[in-house]
């Protein structure tokens, strides 16, 4: 490539390190990141209280903790929606 050409991707070329990127999606939608964590959280307490569900079977356990794990990414992205929808139609002055 010679120096005269411009660069194909100039985007790229400028602060492109994995987290600026994660840094600024955590700004534009903070609702993921708290989903992210709480499926996190929810996963380890599964795999914590594992050895100790008594006399409960460990599909049961599983699926327990699956649906809590999706219920909670699914209500942090609800409410990152309804966050985004209030700032945008109730804070943002008509035009």
């Amino acid at each position: 490539m010679s120096p005269s050409q411009e660069s194909v991707y100039p985007d790229y070329e400028t602060e492109t390190s994995q987290t600026s990127k994660l840094i600024k999606k955590f700004k534009e939608t903070p609702f993921v990141p708290i989903g992210m964590a709480g499926f996190t959280a929810v996963v380890a307490y599964g795999l914590y209280k594992l050895k100790h569900r008594g006399d409960m079977k460990l599909s049961l356990h599983l699926i327990h903790m699956r649906v809590a794990a999706q219920g909670f990414a699914v209500g942090a992205l609800t409410c990152g929606v309804l966050y985004s929808m209030f700032q945008e139609y109730v804070l943002k002055p008509k035009e």
